[in-house]
């Protein structure tokens, strides 16, 4: 159904319509009536209550019960305009204008003095695309009443979807006759000057909206885009500075100076107005922000650069708690080169403004990286999630940081959720949901699962590292399917020679595959490569070379690898025994 232009404010037809079939029972000492009376009143009497209870189903939203009740209501009183008014307003609440007219012209026809009969026909011929219908109707209403004045515009916007601007503008000028010079007037009559092409009119139209209402720099800001963007750069400019002159501390106008003389190629005055808007604590933080931004786009200079300086200076110092202007000047720090910093004003905007996607996904993706404070990193991920809840990243997001905090369940839960979300229309996404569902799944102990979603992702990325080597990892530590283990893990080391954690899981598929020197040699390098070795890294050099006879420089690995959080529950026996516990 298209939204119509006409508000119709229902009136309580339900009072008016009780004291028409009721009143006549008011009273004492009445005469007997007549049967003929009797069956009339009795008839009403049924009526009215039919209509009581559907305007009960329609104030309660119950459409289908409210059409019932009024349907019965008017079999009983066909004529009864009150009743096919509402039954018109249910068909038209219920999408149904087309079957709604007859009951609404039968209502304004019964009651041609009841505007809100009138009005509802009016509404129903604009759901219906026929506004010239409509416009006959708010016509008439407007020009027999001074009351009714208020529907002058909502007439004139008909005219003008019509394209009768013509008529529109009659209309408009009747209303301004009547209320003297208002905004929503002047306004609607310059667009349609402006759609007429009859750019002196709407210009003049502008001049009197800025005469009629001093000090509005609005209206002057109105008039000023209709000049600038009708090739009246000359003209507009001097509009501003004649302002101006007479209110100065407008910095809106400033800024419109600012932006008039830098298309103007006038730099260093333009510079001049901006700086004074700035410095005023009236102009609204986003504009600044904005006017910011804008120049960080602009080529390098050390005059840009100066400028900006002073900029970022005066918003800090007025416009502190705006989070534009703090992301604004999170993004020139992130320009420079000095992402620290720029980390700190991207999450102090957040802080204030949490509901921007893009500049959160940023702090959460840069956020990960060489020792991640994930305890923090959590606090973010879970605003995405809160503030995005149908967005499958975030919930991606939260699924990692979660596992990596050791709250598996949690994240197998907010993994879980980006898949559902995503339905596979982001297959990258899928694919690296898949690989850290698997993680978290296995350390819950759901390792068929686990295995299921480690295949799953590598079907949509057979070359995907992580889940390859994890994956194969392990499958070592359950002893199962060592070849393919042995050939995932294989892969990556080849593509990845150098890297420790992966040098190590093959060493340990190696290990489970009793290859003990092959796993000896991958193992060293591990080691050799990483610049502090894990506590399972140093744990499992020691286990190969116990199984290589080493008994003594296995002892001395072992008792590297103690005191580690990442060691084994069996590292303590096997210090104490001096032999490998499984």
């Amino acid at each position: 159904m298209q939204h119509s232009l006409i508000t119709v404010r229902f009136i309580p037809i339900l009072f008016l319509f009780c004291l028409f079939f009721l009143g006549s029972n008011a009273g004492f000492g009445q005469q007997p009536l007549s049967k003929k009376e009797a069956k009339i009143q009795e008839i009403q009497t049924k009526s009215s209550r039919y209509f009581i209870e559907g305007e009960k189903a329609l104030v309660l939203g119950d459409l289908e019960k409210a059409f019932f009740y009024l349907q019965h209501s008017l079999e009983l009183t066909p004529e009864e305009p009150a009743i096919n008014y509402k039954i018109a307003e249910v068909l038209v609440r219920s999408d149904q204008a087309q079957k709604g007219l007859p009951y609404a012209e039968k209502a304004a026809s019964a009651d041609p003095d009841n505007k809100y009969y009138s009005l509802m026909v009016a509404e129903i011929y604009t759901n219906l695309n026929q506004p010239l219908k409509a416009a006959e109707i708010l016509d008439r209403l407007t020009a027999d009443s001074e009351q009714n004045q208020q529907y002058n515009l909502d007439l004139a916007s008909l005219y003008l979807n019509a394209n009768e601007f013509d008529k529109a503008l009659v209309v408009l000028d009747r209303a301004e006759d009547y209320y003297g010079i208002r905004e929503p007037f002047t306004v609607q009559k310059q667009r349609i000057y402006l759609r007429k092409n009859d750019l002196p009119n709407a210009i003049r139209e502008g001049r009197q909206l800025i005469e009629a209402f001093p000090g509005n720099p609005n209206y002057v800001l109105n008039l000023v885009e209709i000049l600038y963007n009708n090739a009246r750069l000359d003209e507009a400019l001097e509009l501003v500075s004649e302002e101006i002159s007479k209110y100065p501390n407008q910095p809106e106008l400033q800024m419109a100076a600012y932006t008039l003389l830098k298309e103007k190629g006038e730099i260093a005055q333009a510079n001049a107005y901006l700086m004074s808007a700035f410095e005023s604590p009236d102009l609204d933080g986003e504009v600044k922000a904005k006017t910011f931004k804008s120049m960080l786009s602009e080529m390098k200079t050390i005059e840009r650069d100066s400028l900006l300086d002073e900029m970022e200076v005066l918003m800090l110092e007025l416009n502190s708690s705006n989070a534009m202007v703090l992301e604004v000047v999170g993004e020139r720090k992130r320009a420079a080169g000095d992402m620290p910093a720029a980390m700190d004003y991207f999450k102090k905007s957040l802080q204030i403004q949490p509901k921007n996607a893009s500049l959160l996904e940023q702090v959460i993706l840069n956020s990960f990286g060489e020792s991640p404070d994930f305890a923090e990193l959590e606090t973010y991920t879970t605003m995405g999630v809160d503030e995005f809840p149908e967005a499958p990243e975030f919930w991606f997001y939260d699924g990692v940081v979660k596992s990596s905090r050791k709250k598996d369940t949690l994240a197998v839960q907010s993994l879980e959720k980006s898949i559902e979300l995503n339905a596979g229309k982001n297959p990258q996404l899928d694919q690296v949901a898949y690989g850290s569902l698997g993680n978290s799944l296995y350390n819950l102990g759901e390792k068929d699962s686990a295995f299921v979603y480690f295949e799953k992702a590598l079907k949509l990325n057979p070359n995907d590292e992580q889940v390859l080597n994890n994956y194969a990892y392990f499958l070592s530590l359950e002893k199962k399917d060592l070849e393919k283990a042995r050939s995932m893990s294989e892969k990556v080391v080849k593509k990845h020679p150098t890297n420790s954690t992966y040098l190590d899981t093959h060493a340990w598929v190696l290990f489970q595959m009793g290859s003990y020197q092959e796993a000896s040699q991958y193992m060293n390098q591990a080691i050799e490569n990483d610049s502090e070795p894990s506590g399972v890294m140093l744990e499992h050099y020691g286990d190969i070379l116990f199984h290589l006879g080493k008994v003594s420089e296995a002892m001395t690995w072992w008792k590297k690898a103690e005191g580690s959080t990442e060691a084994s529950e069996k590292l303590a026996q096997k210090l104490k025994d001096g032999k490998y516990h499984e």
